[in-house]
């Protein structure tokens, strides 16, 4: 069965009729944004969170016709952000990126901890990554690229 949806993506109202059963991510990808990845399609490993009305998902776990009406934010998107900008800077220089394949969903997900969290330390952050998943083992670089956005906007990224 198919339904007509409305999901505004990256700032960009796409509507279309889709299946009952489609991904979001899915969706994501047909519409020719293929940094959301995915991974695990069991909601388990983090590579296509997205954000969606300004928290975290999973797009591989969530319909598309349960998104219609909201906002889906991509790593395509973030439209100047400026936290985005900082925390891509910050993940360069402490080389957080390595293969690539996590990177979309850990700069969701890092997004999410900077703007939600008031100075979490290196342990919180360690917390609020446990459901992305890097193959590469990145996250010593990944931590160290939050703690220095949260250090960088004024919070102190304490050790822990």
């Amino acid at each position: 069965m198919t339904r007509a949806v409305e999901i505004v993506i990256n700032g960009e109202k796409v509507g279309a009729q889709v299946d009952d059963r489609l991904s979001l991510a899915d969706f994501i990808r047909g519409q020719g944004l293929t940094g959301t990845h995915v991974g695990c399609e069991h909601g388990v490993c983090g590579a296509c969170t997205i954000l969606l009305n300004g928290a975290p998902a999973r797009s591989c776990i969530t319909l598309a016709a349960a998104a219609d009406g909201y906002e889906v934010e991509t790593v395509e998107g973030y439209r100047d952000d400026p936290v985005m900008a900082l925390l891509r800077k910050c993940f360069t220089e402490n080389h957080a990126l390595q293969c690539g394949y996590c990177t979309p969903g850990m700069l969701a997900t890092a997004y999410d901890i900077v703007q939600r969290l008031q100075a979490p330390d290196r342990r919180r952050i360690r917390l609020e990554l446990g459901g992305n998943l890097c193959r590469c083992t990145g996250y010593v670089g990944i931590v160290n690229a939050i703690a220095q956005v949260i250090a960088e906007l004024g919070g102190p990224a304490t050790p822990a």
